[in-house]
């Protein structure tokens, strides 16, 4: 299959400093439906033999060069193999239009990560994992009940970005009255965008932040909009994905079969988060008449608000994720 031709930015990047533990290089691979997907790959210097692998993503309207790339660095340093990859439509990675998002696609993105990783010569096939931050938490959850080859999966201060958009935040708008309201709303926004030719942004994180803001979007801004987070290709540190760009979440829940995973699974949030709740009722859900839960594991660290498990190394259980790799990925 050809891939798209990508343009890459070549310089470091990155929201956090380049590490002398590891070896960096872009690389490309492609999906199921012919997108090719950008990635960094970080590789532990001096490595020798196939190693476990781990691809990364998230979180919902980020890029590769913030938290994504954190957690795949950090973790080569650990002695994996990793890749952080833009998701379809975003970042450096192809996919037109831009700025949308799929149930669908993006599972995809993680079981092509998986695809690109198996045929590497050093990696072994028989242990790779994922990993997912914010929304990609949810979608790395929905490929492990999908994916057989994915031997461990970590999801971190996780959203269902499915559940979020039918319901609204905290579940306050979970009524036929108000899903009929926003479909009203999209499907005008659809037509608007078709005379136009052209797809309305949705705006990313508010900026200037209003004093009553919600202490949830004070978090974001604390992250996207100032220099702990802001990179210039993240969706939420600027326009945002387009007005319409999520509106299939609406229809198509994730994480239908989770109780059927029979791989190991980690959830980690921080309890202090305005989303833990997404973790919680997730694991809930994954353990629920299932057969296999003895490799399930939810993880709420005390304290810890949403954005801290972006990039505070000093809150992230990094010994905790490599552990459980280690221990999955044998």
């Amino acid at each position: 299959m050809k891939e798209e031709k990508l343009t890459f930015t070549q310089e470091w990047d990155k929201t956090f400093p380049k590490s002398d533990k590891t070896d960096h290089k872009k690389i490309t691979f492609h999906n199921r439906y012919g997108i090719t997907l950008a990635a960094d790959m970080y590789i532990p210097k001096n490595a020798e033999g196939r190693l476990p692998a781990i691809a990364v993503c998230g979180p919902f309207g980020a890029v590769k060069e913030q938290c994504s790339g954190l957690y795949a660095q950090t973790l080569a340093e650990r002695g994996f193999l990793t890749i952080a990859f833009d998701p379809s439509f975003t970042g450096e990675s192809g996919g037109q239009p831009r700025y949308m998002a799929s149930p669908d696609i993006n599972t995809e993105d993680f079981c092509a990560a998986v695809d690109f990783l198996s045929v590497q010569e050093n990696v072994d096939p028989e242990r790779i994992g994922i990993l997912g931050i914010c929304g990609w938490g949810g979608m790395a959850l929905n490929t492990a009940a999908l994916d057989t080859r994915i031997k461990a999966t970590v999801s971190s201060t996780m959203y269902d970005m499915t559940r979020v958009n039918a319901n609204g935040y905290f579940d306050s708008e979970n009524s036929e009255e108000k899903r009929y309201e926003k479909k009203v709303a999209l499907n005008a926004q659809r037509i608007k965008d078709y005379q136009s030719g052209e797809y309305a942004l949705g705006g990313g994180v508010i900026d200037p932040l209003p004093e009553d803001a919600p202490f949830f979007v004070k978090d974001y801004h604390a992250y996207y909009k100032t220099e702990r987070g802001y990179h210039p290709r993240s969706l939420n540190s600027n326009g945002g994905w387009n007005v319409t760009g999520c509106f299939s979440f609406m229809n198509m829940p994730i994480l239908q079969y989770s109780n059927e995973i029979r791989s190991a699974v980690l959830i980690i949030h921080g309890e202090k988060a305005h989303s833990c709740y997404f973790s919680k009722d997730a694991y809930a859900a994954m353990i629920k008449d299932s057969r296999y839960t003895d490799n399930k594991e939810l993880f709420i660290i005390p304290d810890a608000v949403h954005t801290d498990l972006y990039d505070r190394t000093d809150i992230i259980p990094f010994d905790k994720i490599e552990e459980f790799y280690h221990q999955y990925l044998k």
